[in-house]
C-alpha cells in the first residue's frame, strides 16, 4: 500500500496557482513519456500528476462560485 501524503506536502499543493498546476501535471506527463522511467517512479508521477488535476479542478470550481455577474441595475450579484 502506498503511504498516504504528508500534510506539508497537500498545503504545499494549496499554495499553487492553476497555472503552476498544471504547468507540473505537463512536467509528470513528459517524465511518463521517459523511456528511463521505471515503473515505481511512474506510478509516482502519475499518482501526483492525478492529485495535482483533482487540485486544479477543485480550485476552479471555488472561483466559479465566486464568479460575480452585474445585474441589470448595476449592483454585483453571486453567480449561482
Amino acid at each position: 500500500m502506498a503511504p498516504r501524503k504528508k500534510e506539508e506536502d497537500i498545503q504545499q499543493d494549496k499554495k499553487l496557482s492553476v497555472e503552476e498546476a498544471f504547468a507540473e501535471i505537463e512536467a509528470k506527463i513528459q517524465a511518463l513519456d521517459s523511456d528511463e522511467i521505471s515503473l515505481e517512479d511512474s506510478f509516482k508521477q502519475y499518482q501526483k500528476g492525478m492529485e495535482l488535476l483533482k487540485y486544479a479542478h477543485e480550485t476552479i470550481e471555488e472561483v466559479e462560485k465566486k464568479v460575480q455577474k452585474i445585474a441589470e441595475d448595476g449592483s454585483l450579484t453571486d453567480f449561482e
